[in-house]
């Protein structure tokens, strides 16, 4: 692959980037949650194990919601009416991200509860 080419990619997946933010509400909620739980970690000076589990858990979820954004935008181009099966695949899609932010949450309670309950 060119030069020319490689940094089209990333052009390409930073207009993605752009897209997912100016257009879904849950991704700037999620940002802004990840922007609380950073600034709570440097206060907290938590270990650098309990930043591994935090940045994973930030990134699985901007992910999954990022995915989800793709599958319900081409479902919606395929299928521009209501089936079944589009409703599906957008609802599957949309459980992935929630069971990531449910797990985020715990992750959360687990490093920061302690702290603020002591």
């Amino acid at each position: 692959m060119s030069l020319q080419k490689r940094i089209a990619s990333f052009r390409y997946a930073f207009q993605g980037i752009g897209y997912l933010f100016s257009s879904q509400v849950n991704a700037r909620i999620h940002a802004v949650a990840a922007v609380v739980v950073v600034t709570a970690g440097i206060i907290f000076r938590i270990s650098t194990l309990e930043w591994l589990a935090i940045i994973i858990c930030i990134t699985l979820v901007i992910v999954l919601e990022a995915v989800n954004t793709a599958i319900e935008t081409l479902t919606d181009l395929v299928s521009p009416g209501n089936h079944p099966l589009a409703g599906k695949a957008k609802d599957v899609a949309a459980a992935g991200v929630l069971l990531a932010a449910i797990g985020s949450v715990v992750v959360g309670v687990l490093i920061f509860g302690p702290r603020l309950w002591s």
